[in-house]
């Protein structure tokens, strides 16, 4: 059974052997996870989301046509689960500074240099929360998860050029929000 792509086993699971969800679990878990945990810093919520994939995934298995890679139907389920979590509890991809503060170590024990590294990493953070959740994505696809572009345009559904024009236009507004940073 490893040995049937993706496609294969989904469509097993579309024509009713739901066992074959399990092996597809195995594949995307730590994919969906980094996903979810690029974005909300939570490692039981994001674990939470790849559930809330896998149980879309069963539910719209019969929507599931194969003529395109499972992997790009599975990324727009799962943003679709993101943009559906956050609409819901009415926030952005972010959390307050405090709590993201205390997954870092102690401050006494960071020479000074990684507490330089830790400010620079707390105004990047600071900056991309006040991006819109679709610039703030496109980052993070790119520079944080090292995608190349023609998979970002897969994942959300354009064209490599059209992604590049928006990491363009998101990393012009992360130095607009840096510069209004510097003012203040």
């Amino acid at each position: 059974m490893n040995a049937l792509s993706d496609n294969q086993l989904m469509q097993e699971v579309r024509d009713g052997k739901l066992d074959h969800l399990n092996l597809l679990f195995e594949r995307y878990h730590r994919m969906l996870f980094s996903f979810f945990y690029n974005r909300n810093q939570d490692i039981h919520l994001s674990e939470d989301l790849v559930q809330n994939v896998f149980v879309r995934v069963l539910k719209y298995r019969h929507r599931f046509r194969g003529d395109g890679e499972f992997k790009h139907w599975l990324f727009h389920i799962a943003r679709n689960v993101s943009s559906d979590h956050y609409r819901k509890k009415k926030v952005r991809y972010s959390e307050s500074i405090d709590d993201w503060k205390d997954q870092i170590t102690d401050d006494h024990h960071i020479p000074s240099e990684s507490m330089i590294q830790k400010e620079q990493m707390k105004q990047l953070k600071t900056a991309l929360d006040r991006l819109d959740p679709e610039k703030r994505e496109v980052l993070m696809l790119s520079k944080l998860e090292g995608l190349r572009y023609k998979e970002i345009g897969e994942r959300l559904g354009c064209s490599e050029g059209a992604v590049k024009v928006k990491v363009y236009r998101a990393l012009k507004a992360l130095k607009q929000v840096y510069k209004q940073m510097d003012n203040k």
